[in-house]
């Protein structure tokens, strides 16, 4: 799985997110987000931003957890380069 698919699997499981909720915020089929959350495909680009606008609105928490598992290491290496 990738690591897309991985960090929304667990942060929906943390937070008691279910896909379906998840998939009618985003206004899209359930069956997708079980295809990210299984191994399946890996959402990328614009979808990344789509899954954290709706995490968002479900549970900011979430959102923020999603983007700091998700991101944490390249926004972290980003600043290193920067200091």
């Amino acid at each position: 799985m990738g690591k897309a698919g991985r960090v929304l699997k667990q942060v929906l499981e943390t937070y008691g997110i279910s896909q379906n909720k998840l998939a009618v915020t985003m206004g899209i089929e359930r069956t997708v987000v079980y295809r990210w959350t299984h191994d399946r495909t890996d959402p990328v680009g614009d979808t990344i931003t789509s899954i954290t606008s709706a995490l968002n609105q479900l549970n900011p928490k979430a959102a923020q957890e999603f983007v700091d598992l998700y991101l944490g290491e390249i926004v972290q290496n980003d600043s290193e380069l920067l200091e």
